[in-house]
């Protein structure tokens, strides 16, 4: 058997880059604290607070917070509570904030190939109601109104105290497991609790005009219009055009619910999912990712999962060969982190050995595989 090996110093280099922006702990006295460091999604989510059973906090701007094994996280933004009991580690996503949503993380199914994965119960999963009207609120509190791909959602302390101020005279509270359209809704006479919310925050600085009380339909009808004659027209006077120019200015600039539209809202989450699974999987690697034999050696063959450090912690493992009648799948094992195989067809005959496995600490299949070409 003839392996050809990858680069060991370039998966570990490719791993530490991508984990730089997410859980690299700095300073002197981080490196000395014993709890765990925590994000919310792969870009990150500022502005919210979190509480577990040992301590309380503000998460950083990049997302973290800290937290010890086997605690369990609420969260708020301002003074209004978005989750609660969400298990505490390495990654927390929006996915993970509603319990009904959570426990059929784990549920994991079956790919186009008969390959095990854990990304068509995610996608399932965010057609969920509650779980998008979960997302578009959140993303409606980002400080601009563009979806933040590749970025963090920034929920800055001047939304957070216009929401503290507004969020009494909400009758209610906020609830993400109404309907979509009773949560998104805008009309006048019944604003939902969420846009009544979203609508009186000024994403703008405090001394922007689109910040003011926009004019009233009264106040613009009683003043002048624009004189025809130019020389009449007084340079300190506000005319029933400026006020009409004003409130469109103020109007337009209030924001709701259903402007995050739910495929953008979805495309969104997608990315921070598929991010966040990236990373783990690169952690690990297949002992190799090319494999030749003879046609005539049909021993049994072993290809290892191996972590970039430490132990493999597999809890689950899948594994199948994309031409049985050339390679075929002999036995697999989660415990020792290994698939065996042996070849069956003739000399340039070749198939794919696809090697899905679930790390220990998290619902998320790694796929990986090893292409075996018969000589």
């Amino acid at each position: 058997m003839r392996f050809v090996r990858l680069n060991l110093f370039s998966l570990t280099l490719v791993s530490t880059l991508l984990l730089a922006g997410c859980l690299d702990v700095n300073s002197s006295d981080e490196a000395k604290d014993d709890r765990s460091v925590g994000q919310l999604n792969f870009h990150g989510i500022s502005g919210l607070s979190y509480q577990t059973q040992s301590q309380s906090g503000e998460v950083t701007e990049e997302g973290k917070f800290k937290y010890y094994p086997g605690e369990t996280l609420t969260f708020w933004v301002g003074d209004l509570r978005i989750a609660q009991d969400v298990p505490a580690q390495e990654f927390v996503t929006l996915m993970e904030f509603l319990p009904e949503v959570r426990a059929q993380l784990t549920n994991a199914a079956a790919d186009e190939t008969g390959l095990t994965t854990h990304k068509i119960t995610e996608q399932a999963l965010l057609e969920n109601s509650a779980q998008q009207n979960l997302i578009r609120f959140i993303l409606a509190l980002n400080w601009t109104s563009e979806l933040p791909r590749g970025q963090r959602i920034d929920i800055r302390q001047r939304v957070i105290d216009q929401l503290n101020a507004i969020l009494p005279t909400v009758e209610g509270g906020v609830d993400f497991n109404i309907p979509q359209n009773e949560f998104a809704n805008r009309d006048s006479e019944n604003l939902s609790p969420a846009n009544q919310i979203i609508s009186q925050i000024c994403f703008h600085p405090e001394d922007d005009e689109r910040c003011d009380t926009p004019p009233t339909l009264a106040e613009i009808e009683n003043a002048d219009p624009v004189p025809d004659d130019p020389t009449l027209i007084e340079e300190d006077k506000i005319y029933k055009e400026d006020l009409q120019a004003k409130r469109s200015r103020i109007l337009l600039a209030k924001r709701y619910v259903d402007q995050i539209k739910l495929d953008a809202a979805k495309s969104y989450m997608t990315g921070e999912l598929n991010g966040i699974t990236t990373v783990i999987s690169n952690r690990y690697y297949l002992d190799a990712y090319v494999a030749n034999h003879l046609a005539s050696d049909t021993d049994i063959k072993t290809i290892k999962i191996r972590p970039i450090d430490g132990s493999a912690d597999i809890s689950d493992l899948d594994a199948l060969s994309t031409r049985p009648n050339d390679v075929v799948l002999h036995s697999t094992s989660w415990q020792e982190a290994e698939v065996e195989y042996f070849v069956a067809g003739n000399p340039e005959g070749e198939s794919e050995l696809l090697v899905s496995f679930r790390p220990e600490d998290t619902y998320r299949w790694i796929k990986k595989q090893l292409r075996v070409i018969i000589e």
